[in-house]
């Protein structure tokens, strides 16, 4: 039954499959099977809600998992798994701390029972918690050794190379898991982050189909996650496109969406589209008060790489009337000065790469300029940083 469940909702008939989940877990609930077979069953179950982002039933289902296992700790592999859901389940609230901590114990819970699948499993969950802490160093180390457990290091790796100004890389990296993906749910997983990806790169047609695709599956599926994922990529090309009505639209659902499953890291992310959709429509004021409630959120996290770029964003814009610069124009010159290459300006503005070199072609004619080192003393000794 539980099986007939997963392929029901691996076809898309996701209420049907999740009735039959349900019905299943009722046996085991109750005690009514073997321990090792509960065990697999549990797990699978909520490997079943993270496969389609149900992140409220994952909870559930992790709670009840965790009250089992309390009494099964002689199973060294159920146990570690129920770490691994523990950690992922904090992970999303936002308790990043006690995430790691709760990974690392399952790492070393889960060498012990050899378990290959659920040990890379829990590594690649510690590269990512790694990654969006600014600890890159350890983030690679730990995908590394994910990998040699035989998991997937995507697409946390191809976000690791894009956050380090690798754009190239991370390019090539989302390009092949997604050529050599078919599976929907895990094409899911992998659209977000290359909608991402695109935009930096400057392939804003790549970026649009990858986000049209996830609002696809998120249609078929129709869980909050799914669809908050796809709002949030929908937002970012709209910004991307210069639309910014449909942007600030599609940005606010994800963060409503987001707020209400009580994902602070994302709600923060989706409202800083939200903050440069205001902007674009030349509302400066509400723009820096989303900017600085997604900062306040970013550092109690400790996501250091979101910290350094919304402070970016929320500097104070110098008068530049002197020098004939636009608001957009400073920003692009600030950044530049900072020794980046327009992909990656374009990576923390949410512009194409093509926009990018528009500005800084326009910075250099209006500063009388020909080169970006020229255009960084100017702006150094002008006091514009």
């Amino acid at each position: 039954m539980h099986f007939q469940g997963r392929a029901l909702v691996k076809d898309g008939r996701v209420r049907e499959g999740l009735a039959l989940l349900d019905e299943a877990m009722v046996a085991v609930v109750a005690d009514e099977v073997w321990p090792p077979v509960a065990g697999n069953v549990y797990c699978s179950m909520i490997d079943a809600c993270q496969e389609i982002s149900d992140v409220r039933r994952a909870l559930e289902w992790t709670t009840a998992l965790a009250a089992w296992w309390a009494n099964q700790l002689d199973m060294l592999t159920f146990t570690g798994q129920c770490m691994v859901h523990r950690a992922e389940i904090m992970q999303l609230h936002g308790a990043w701390a006690q995430a790691v901590e709760e990974t690392k114990q399952a790492c070393e819970r889960l060498a012990r029972a050899a378990d290959k699948y659920s040990t890379g499993s829990a590594l690649y969950l510690l590269a990512e918690l790694c990654r969006v802490r600014g600890e890159f160093a350890e983030a690679e180390q730990a995908y590394r050794e994910a990998i040699r457990w035989g998991h997937q290091a995507q697409p946390g790796f191809a976000l690791l190379r894009l956050a380090e100004g690798d754009s190239e890389g991370a390019e090539q990296s989302i390009r092949r898991v997604l050529g050599e993906t078919t599976d929907r749910l895990l094409r899911a997983k992998l659209l977000s982050p290359c909608v991402e990806i695109m935009l930096v790169v400057g392939d804003a047609v790549s970026a649009r189909g990858a986000a049209a695709e996830l609002a696809e599956i998120a249609d078929q599926y129709d869980t909050l996650a799914l669809r908050a994922l796809a709002g949030q990529s929908l937002g970012a090309v709209a910004l991307a496109d210069g639309d910014a009505a449909r942007a600030l639209a599609e940005s606010r659902r994800a963060w409503g969406t987001w707020r209400d499953l009580e994902a602070p890291y994302e709600a923060a992310r989706a409202r800083v589209l939200v903050a440069l959709g205001c902007r674009m429509l030349g509302d400066e004021e509400s723009a820096d008060l989303e900017l600085d409630v997604s900062r306040r959120v970013f550092a109690e996290l400790g996501a250091e790489p979101d910290v350094a770029r919304v402070e970016l964003l929320s500097r104070k814009h110098t008068d530049a009337s002197a020098h004939g610069l636009t608001r957009r124009e400073l920003e692009v010159l600030r950044l530049l000065a900072t020794g980046k290459t327009n992909r990656a300006i374009a990576a923390d503005l949410v512009l194409a790469e093509k926009t990018v070199g528009r500005h800084v072609t326009n910075i250099f004619a209006k500063l009388g300029v020909s080169s970006r080192a020229a255009a960084t003393a100017y702006a150094y000794e002008h006091r514009l940083l």
